[in-house]
């Protein structure tokens, strides 16, 4: 199906929609408006010089840089170069390792709370001794791993403090909102083995309730039930609020949505509760890949091979330090996938219902960068890398297999993602909130403008009225929401609207995936072109379409928008509807086929193609996902 054309008329119909509607209070319909009309954009997972792993690989950047970048300022990057990102951003949340906190930075300051212990002083005095010997590098790591908890609270009370200080600075409502965050860093059950159950924290709250804590670590406890409990506390305690999302998952080693717990026990009802209750949102795609599907899960879906890190860790010199990336074992790994991606976790979450009476993995999904250089861009042409060692050169993305895959060196890391909130304003209060109701959704970099509407009475011209989100609203739920109790002979009817990014690519089509688990509990998926660009294409009876197409210009670095659609369009119903079965449905919007950052690499640092190998991605078709709307009998 394919939409309007005119960019400015669906940018009001998407954002303001002003038609009328009976018995409405005032003759201005906007006086009754209770509902989100603005799309926030924001990063989550911003790391800076307070990361020990930023920080020993060359970050010695405050967090001011990394607002300051966010919000606008041209900044110095960590190469001396002026940086700046395309649009300033909405929101953000620098969102240090909680695992020594601003120790690093604190011993390159000459920190005096640090060094008014004695662990703080001798640690000091060894790190202003510390030669550029490689073991000896190694032994001060061990020594301030094992000694930093011990520094004293008065120290990692300070470090707090400066972090919601910062915050607080640049916290502007309206214009540029800022929380107080951190990153609980737990490797997972397995010793010797990296799970990366990393969640990130963040609290709405000003300092007169943030203070009042300290941040939970993974030494604290590696189990993320142990986190949750913190969390409650600090509600009970302070009136507060606080919630957590996990890591892309898909270098969990099949930990991240595993059907035990951490020590192996089967889930509980009070385990399913708790986990949706703090982890209302999960990050699906950021440097370190996108984790939506695989195409070892989803076979059928052609476009499951997104930024995938097939190759990370199978060169590493133990071969099991990540088995989610390798084909250790090819047997295991489809079990191990299905605990580290998005749609199948979904899935996971509907079986678990059944047999919980609570759905552990009902989560809404957003994007994030997990930059190491404090910049918090997602723009393939404008790509920092996640560490120092991955800054814009001629050799970062020729380097592969054992070269510090740790530092997302390398082509195969990805220059993602973003997150889009609807919300009322741009306020703590209002961003927060969006994210706890899970209006969200994620985008691999291109800041496209998505509705997405579930109900019962929709009409299929409703889409095309300049007032569809009033009835949206009115008429069902939006993303993030939940249908129950199907009327008699009805079916699911959904209302869908992609903008395209006004400064980015034209969309080539827009999808509705579908999860479900039928009468006898198996898990199933399919996916529905629902909206496609271009006369001439149309959707088959076997729900096929031709490939778009492509305009780029990989030596040049360039693309064109002479094919796609400035915006989608569609309403559809559920063609294989059960009333009887649990299902899920989100949205996923493509753009056609850009330039992805290597091609632009190889332009900017004239490398010659000879020199690239024929498995190094050049180009991209970069997507969004919207959080799904689940249905429930």
């Amino acid at each position: 199906m394919k939409g309007l054309t005119g960019i400015w008329t669906v940018a009001v119909l998407l954002l303001a929609p002003t038609f009328l509607q009976a018995q409405q209070s005032s003759y201005s319909p906007e006086v009754d408006r209770s509902y989100p009309t603005n799309v926030y954009w924001g990063d989550t997972h911003v790391h800076t010089s307070n990361s020990p792993d930023a920080n020993s690989r060359g970050n010695q950047s405050s967090p001011s840089l990394a607002y300051r970048f966010a919000r606008g300022d041209v900044v110095g990057a960590l190469n001396g170069e002026p940086a700046r990102i395309r649009r300033p951003l909405d929101f953000l949340v620098v969102a240090d390792h909680a695992e020594q906190l601003g120790v690093m930075a604190s011993l390159q300051a000459g920190d005096q709370v640090l060094r008014q212990s004695e662990v703080g002083r001798r640690l000091y005095e060894t790190y202003r001794a510390l030669s550029d010997e490689p073991e000896a590098r190694r032994r001060f790591d061990r020594e301030r791993d094992l000694q930093w908890q011990e520094i004293g609270g008065a120290f990692h009370r300070s470090v707090w403090q400066r972090v919601i200080e910062m915050a607080e600075e640049f916290n502007d409502p309206g214009t540029f909102t800022t929380f107080s965050g951190y990153e609980w860093s737990s490797r997972g059950s397995e010793p010797g083995v990296f799970g990366n159950l990393h969640r990130v924290v963040i609290f709405k709250d000003g300092p007169e309730r943030t203070r009042t804590v300290l941040p939970f670590s993974s030494v604290d406890s590696i189990d993320p039930e142990d986190l949750w409990r913190y969390f409650a506390r600090y509600e009970e305690i302070t009136g507060g609020e606080v919630l957590a999302i996990p890591h892309n998952g898909n270098l969990s080693n099949g930990e991240m949505f595993a059907l035990t717990t951490l020590d192996g026990q089967p889930l509980t009802t009070e385990y399913a509760r708790a986990r949706s209750r703090w982890e209302p949102l999960y990050e699906v795609t950021q440097i370190k890949g996108d984790s939506e599907t695989h195409p070892v899960l989803s076979p059928t879906d052609e476009f499951a091979d997104f930024e995938a890190w097939n190759s990370w860790a199978g060169t590493t010199s133990d071969p099991t330090w990540h088995r989610c990336c390798q084909n250790w074992d090819p047997e295991a790994q489809p079990e191990l996938k299905k605990a580290e991606y998005a749609r199948s976790a979904l899935k996971r979450g509907l079986a678990l219902e059944e047999t919980l009476g609570g759905n552990p993995f009902k989560f809404g999904l957003i994007g994030s960068t997990d930059s190491h250089v404090s910049l918090a861009t997602a723009d393939n042409d404008n790509y920092w890398g996640k560490h120092i060692l991955a800054l814009p050169s001629a050799t970062r993305m020729l380097q592969s297999g054992s070269v510090l895959q740790a530092a997302a060196v390398g082509w195969e890391a990805a220059a993602a993602g973003y997150a889009a909130v609807w919300a009322e304003e741009n306020t703590r209060e209002s961003i927060f909130a969006a994210m706890r109701r899970k209006e969200v959704y994620a985008s691999t970099g291109p800041r496209m403008t998505v509705r997405f509407f579930g109900g019962w009475e929709y009409s299929s011209d409703d889409v095309y009225r300049p007032d569809f989100v009033r009835i949206g609203y009115s008429g069902g739920v939006p993303m993030g929401g939940d249908l129950s109790a199907a009327p008699a002979g009805s079916a699911p009817r959904f209302m869908i609207a992609a903008l395209k990014d006004p400064d980015g690519a034209t969309l080539d089509r827009v999808q509705v995936i579908k999860g479900w688990r039928d009468a006898s509990g198996e898990l199933h998926e399919e996916i529905y072109n629902v909206a496609v660009s271009d006369d001439g294409r149309r959707v088959r009876r076997d729900g096929s379409v031709d490939p778009v197409g492509s305009t780029v210009d990989v030596a040049d670095a360039s693309y064109t928008n002479t094919i796609g659609d400035a915006q989608l369009m569609a309403f559809w119903q559920d063609p294989d509807f059960d009333p009887e079965e649990r299902a899920f449905y989100y949205v996923r919007v493509l753009e056609i086929p850009t330039p992805r950052w290597t091609a632009y690499d190889a332009k900017y640092f004239g490398i010659d193609s000879d020199d690239i190998s024929d498995e190094v991605w050049m180009v991209s078709q970069e997507r969004g996902y919207t959080s799904p709307i689940w249905y429930t009998p």
